[in-house]
């Protein structure tokens, strides 16, 4: 999967990861949504790829740009509500 391909799933992730995981609460708004979406994908592709999971091309690596997006959302608002509690 090239960059491009790469930043365009990271950014449809993002905001299949913010309606999967929505709160009112979020510390987060739609452009950092879809960046941290971008940065879970690139994350997620390279992972899924270097272990072998999947090759480029493949909707496996669709499935996990989005978990990668998820998780990366999730670990930001923990992250952003432990600093919003000190």
């Amino acid at each position: 999967m090239g960059i491009i391909w790469t930043i365009i799933i990271g950014f449809v992730a993002g905001v299949i990861a913010k309606f999967i995981m929505p709160g009112d609460n979020e510390p987060s708004g739609f452009i950092l949504t879809t960046i941290l979406g971008i940065v879970g994908a690139f994350v997620a592709t390279f992972l899924g790829q270097a272990l072998g999971w999947y090759r480029p091309g493949e909707g496996a690596g669709l499935i996990g740009a989005v978990v990668g997006a998820i998780v990366v959302l999730f670990a930001y608002s923990m992250v952003a509500r432990r600093r919003g509690a000190l």
